[in-house]
């Protein structure tokens, strides 16, 4: 199973739809060396190894943690690996997340991003939203269109975007792809109280329409308000996990979408890998509806 990012650009980018979240690789809340390093390590081998040719990071995850473990374990990349990273936002050493979305904060994180991750050009950039901070919606995406034409990425895509502001992005140039919050049982927008966090069920008729790949992510978070046991019910069924199963709906809800289970346990990242082979019915997929 693969999708095309970008489909109908000059540069087209074709991944497995099976990709790899870095956020749990940092220590404890996402600062910080991870815990075993060198397991950390070994799964972003043994995810490439295993056909995942899609990477998901951030360097405010560690502050800059998973960006030196990917080019630890991967660099020199292999010709078919996209690694897709996020600006918008920047991490206090209290921990908190906050945002740094001016023109000037973007491009200091794009710079960033290329220097910690060895590369000339960033294949794919999320302009991540959260909270707008003063700064116009619009002149944060002018910004990252700017540092497109100037060649530093290749591509933009949104993260964390209401259905408003991603029809408003594409006014304003092509978004190669959307990453908002989304699973079995957190499908709709959730409200929290440093705001909201978007869900995918608000934008996905959009990105097919569009044919943008729709990037779930907190996909596998336990402690959301999952208000059923339907996917515990198909995981016994299937003799899976019940992060299989959440993994496997991602897949059978729409060809638009590009799941990125995160791990820090290389014995997890081969479970949740094995999603992909399991095969829903039609009876299956009513009864998760």
């Amino acid at each position: 199973m693969t999708i095309t990012i970008a489909q109908n650009s000059a540069h087209p980018l074709t991944v497995s739809r099976l990709g790899y979240g870095t956020m749990r690789l940092p220590g404890p809340e996402v600062w910080g060396e991870p815990a075993n390093r060198a397991e950390a390590l070994q799964i972003l081998r043994t995810a490439v190894e295993s056909g995942v040719n899609f990477l998901d990071t951030a360097d405010y995850y560690g502050e800059d943690v998973t960006n030196r473990l990917i080019a630890e374990a991967l660099h020199p990349y292999p010709a078919d690996l996209v690694i897709c990273t996020k600006v918008g936002a920047t991490r206090r050493p209290d921990k908190s997340w906050v945002p740094f979305n001016t023109p000037a904060n973007l491009r200091a994180s794009i710079e960033n991003n290329l220097r910690t991750l060895r590369q000339e050009q960033i294949q794919l950039v999320h302009l991540r939203l959260i909270g707008h901070g003063g700064v116009p919606f619009e002149e944060q995406l002018g910004a990252m269109f700017d540092l497109q034409r100037e060649g530093k990425i290749l591509h933009v895509g949104l993260s964390n975007v209401s259905r408003a502001e991603l029809e408003a992005g594409l006014q304003m140039g092509s978004i190669a792809t959307v990453e908002n919050m989304y699973g079995h049982g957190q499908r709709t927008t959730l409200h929290l109280p440093h705001g909201a966090n978007h869900g995918g069920e608000e934008v996905l008729d959009l990105c097919e329409q569009y044919g943008i790949p729709l990037i779930p992510y907190f996909s596998l978070v336990n402690s959301l308000p999952k208000a059923d046991s339907k996917i515990a019910d198909i995981a016994r069924q299937h003799h899976a996990t019940e992060a299989q199963i959440n993994i496997a709906w991602l897949l059978h809800k729409s060809p638009w979408l590009l799941p990125i289970p995160g791990t820090s346990q290389l014995a997890h990242l081969r479970e949740n890998l094995r999603a992909a082979d399991i095969q829903l019915s039609a009876e299956d997929l009513t009864h998760l509806a």
